[in-house]
């Protein structure tokens, strides 16, 4: 078990440095103040109106980079530094999590395949939590179920694998759509939008590294059921 170990500190500490790096491009473009003064609250319920959005809530939600849309209340929930912010980085994040309401509003395909794989995607990690608990304190017991609880493994991380590389073209298009829409609507000028495109592209990054550090966690699982096999 000790590769799956070599795996978790690897993208431990690439998942640090990515998140390092997101933070101190954000605090770097929340101190350049946005030419017309908006604020991500206003940036947002501009975009919904745009985009003839009439039935989606803004909200004030505590904690950093919390920021994020609930299709099932239908709100945007933009962090105090983004909501009150008149900056690119706050522009930038508000429009990406509105873009994730016109995605819901026009019904785009991978984020309802990413909503279907929501329950399944729990159901998954509930599964993983009480079997790497069982191996933890309880190996002893699961010697002659090893191969059988390989394969539920295999199965629980190919969901999260699947869910993980779905999130991946929700997140991408979510900033295409915001960073069309700031450009065409003139919320940023021209040095402001290479801001909102380079925090949004760091933002990507975390769940990329998210997605690979799934796969290869998958695949190591997949290679022990295979070895034990022989």
């Amino acid at each position: 078990m000790g590769g799956i170990w070599i795996i978790i500190i690897v993208f431990g500490i690439i998942s640090f440095a990515v998140n390092s790096r997101l933070k101190s491009k954000f605090r770097k473009y929340s101190k350049m103040p946005l030419s017309n003064n908006l604020s991500g609250a206003e940036v947002a319920k501009l975009m919904l109106a745009d985009h003839n959005i009439h039935d989606v809530q803004v909200t004030c939600v505590p904690g950093s980079l919390t920021d994020h849309y609930n299709p099932a209340n239908r709100t945007v929930n933009l962090s105090e530094e983004v909501y009150h912010g008149r900056n690119a980085a706050a522009a930038a994040v508000a429009s990406h999590e509105c873009g994730h309401a016109v995605q819901h509003a026009t019904a785009y395909s991978m984020l309802e395949f990413r909503s279907m794989l929501v329950p399944l995607q729990n159901a998954s990690a509930k599964i993983l939590n009480v079997i790497f608990i069982m191996m933890l304190f309880g190996s002893f017991a699961l010697t002659n179920f090893m191969p059988t609880a390989l394969l539920v493994v295999i199965g629980a991380y190919g969901v999260m694998t699947l869910f993980s590389f779905v999130t991946l073209p929700v997140e991408f298009d979510a900033s295409r759509r915001a960073l069309a829409w700031v450009k065409d609507r003139q919320i940023v000028n021209i040095s402001e939008y290479g801001m909102a495109k380079d925090a949004l592209k760091w933002a990507a990054m975390t769940y990329v590294v998210v997605a690979v550090g799934s796969l290869v966690t998958l695949l190591y699982y997949v290679s022990m059921f295979l070895g034990s096999r022989d």
